[in-house]
């Protein structure tokens, strides 16, 4: 399995759970030093413990891509010729406005473009597996969020609780719309509730990140969502006449945005677009 966002919160304690099940796992991180940490605790928490990290910067596209083509190589170096899980899991929460080379805002291609990326980098493997399946997270905060894709990649005001609920809608309507053209393979939305981790602090501090540093210290550990992500990449089979939106390994109805077809689809073909993609 491949775990992005993997050197801390939710990612971290996935590969560590993961990898005590008996999986070979794949971690992506941004940092060296988080890549360094996060290696040293899995060791010392499973000393034969199977696993490999790769270094990378999911805000550059053309970096997304090379990630995909070492993953191949580690999967097809380590005698794997499928893919079972894609965790799409790394996320960014930026109270100031950021921009890729691309010219594209930060968030939404890390949080929403990546995925989208690596997901079709990985494709022809995940679908070489019995049961390929495609997790990304994404969060409560993506209902009640208008979505004007005119003015996504380039949103004016930046207002950075929008863009980040924005790009968890994006997650949402990304995954719905997969299910619906690509097949062979599984994807399903994971809302992981409020969680004690580190994402808002990983960004710039400013009013909006300081009370979500607050709230989020009523989250709960990263043990609820993790059974979360166990359960769907495990079971022989999900029951998904509910839908591909989960919660603590219940299926639950998405935000009436993220059920629009016409937007799923509008998303779908402006990302194929953004990233050169062409699925079929």
């Amino acid at each position: 399995m491949v775990i992005t966002g993997a050197t801390s919160g939710i990612g971290l304690a996935t590969a560590i759970r993961f990898i005590q099940e008996g999986a070979f796992v794949i971690g992506v991180g941004r940092s060296a030093k988080r890549i360094n940490r996060a290696q040293k605790m899995i060791t010392e928490t499973n000393p034969k413990s199977r696993f490999v990290f790769l270094l990378a910067d999911l805000g550059d596209q053309d970096l997304v891509h090379a990630l995909g083509t070492k993953i191949k190589a580690q999967l097809y170096q380590h005698g794997y010729q499928q893919l079972d899980v894609l965790i799409n899991n790394a996320g960014v929460y930026l109270e100031k406005k950021h921009t890729t080379a691309d010219g594209i805002e930060m968030t939404f291609a890390v949080n929403h473009l990546a995925p989208f990326t690596l997901t079709y980098e990985l494709l022809t493997l995940l679908r070489q597996s019995q049961r390929g399946r495609v997790l990304t997270i994404t969060s409560y905060s993506h209902r009640i969020t208008p979505l004007n894709l005119h003015r996504i990649t380039k949103p004016y005001p930046y207002i950075s609780f929008l863009a980040y609920k924005r790009s968890k809608l994006c997650n949402v309507l990304f995954t719905y719309e997969f299910n619906r053209r690509i097949k062979g393979v599984e994807a399903f939305a994971v809302d992981p509730g409020l969680v004690n981790t580190k994402i808002v602090s990983k960004g710039d501090m400013g009013l909006f990140a300081w009370f979500g540093r607050w709230r989020i210290l009523k989250g709960t550990s990263t043990d609820v969502p993790v059974t979360t992500l166990l359960f769907i990449s495990s079971k022989d089979q999900i029951d998904t006449s509910k839908g591909y939106y989960f919660k603590g390994c219940q299926p639950l109805k998405p935000s009436p945005n993220a059920r629009r077809k016409d937007l799923a689809r509008d998303l779908w073909d402006l990302s194929s677009q953004l990233t050169g993609i062409n699925w079929d």
